[in-house]
C-alpha cells in the first residue's frame, strides 16, 4: 500500500480501530460461547469479518 494514497488521519484511525477490534472480538466471542443468542452470533460474524477485511487491506 502506498503511504501518501490516503489521508494520514484516515491512517491513523484506521490503526486505531485495529488495535480495537481484535479484544473486542475475543470479549465478543466468549459471550457468544457462555449465552449465545442470534444478536451475538451476528455481531461475532460482522467482527470477524471486520477483523479480516482491515488484515486484508480491504478498508
Amino acid at each position: 500500500m502506498n503511504r501518501f494514497k490516503y489521508h494520514s488521519t484516515y491512517i491513523k484511525i484506521k490503526a486505531g480501530f485495529r488495535q480495537l477490534v481484535l479484544p473486542l472480538g475475543i470479549f465478543q466471542l466468549v459471550r457468544t460461547l457462555l449465552l449465545p443468542t442470534s444478536i451475538d452470533v451476528v455481531l461475532l460474524i460482522i467482527i470477524a469479518l471486520v477483523y479480516v477485511g482491515l488484515e486484508l487491506d480491504w478498508f
